[in-house]
């Protein structure tokens, strides 16, 4: 395959991103023309000057000849192209709202569809004096993790039933059939964790 016919294919490629400006900068500060740029990296002048203009993309393989001859850092060319993280912030009085009867889901975390079998979901429980969940009554995939803030509550697990005071946690496997129930005389709060997420709340 001839230069022309490299320049040709590199043409066809789109440009997602923008590496010319960082190069011709560089180049131009140390005072090298595109010829002997181009002769260095193994690629024809008419390439490294579409590459500068971000008419062409380049392949990762000239990327690197270029950043070679031109003594970059490749974190230099890329650093703008680092993926941040996503925080997730659900604000106090904006956590949406799912309610089961008389018993209030506030949602506190939001899965992510990237994250799949990892996904979680959050809730602040608020079941009234006397009242219980039903949403695990039957089982479901996963494991659910919880923390009493506020009240007592009784968790029943199969056939087996388990008393919780304020300040306790309790994780366990939802497969079983399980339920929370409110045997304080407050209003029982509790954070509540699901993987993967269910999405109770849409």
């Amino acid at each position: 395959m001839t230069p022309s016919q490299n320049l040709d294919d590199e043409k066809q490629k789109k440009v997602p991103y923008h590496f010319g400006e960082k190069l011709r900068q560089v180049r131009e500060h140390k005072g090298l023309t595109l010829k002997v740029v181009a002769q260095n990296a193994g690629v024809s002048e008419s390439l490294v000057s579409q590459i500068e203009r971000n008419h062409v993309s380049p392949a990762i393989d000239t990327l690197l000849a270029l950043a070679d001859v031109l003594d970059i850092n490749l974190e230099f060319l890329f650093e703008e192209y680092r993926k941040e993280r996503p925080v997730q912030i659900i604000r106090a009085q904006e956590r949406p709202v799912q309610r089961e009867e008389e018993i209030v889901y506030e949602e506190l975390a939001r899965p992510a569809s990237s994250d799949a079998a990892n996904s979680i979901e959050s809730y602040m429980l608020k079941v009234p004096v006397s009242a219980h969940t039903h949403r695990g009554s039957y089982g479901h995939l996963g494991r659910e993790v919880g923390i009493i803030i506020q009240g007592r509550a009784k968790l029943t697990y199969e056939n087996k039933e388990y008393i919780l005071e304020t300040g306790d946690s309790v994780s366990f496997s939802a497969g079983a059939p399980h339920l929370l129930e409110n045997i304080g005389d407050v209003e029982l709060q509790a954070i509540w964790v699901m993987t993967p997420a269910q999405r109770f709340v849409k």
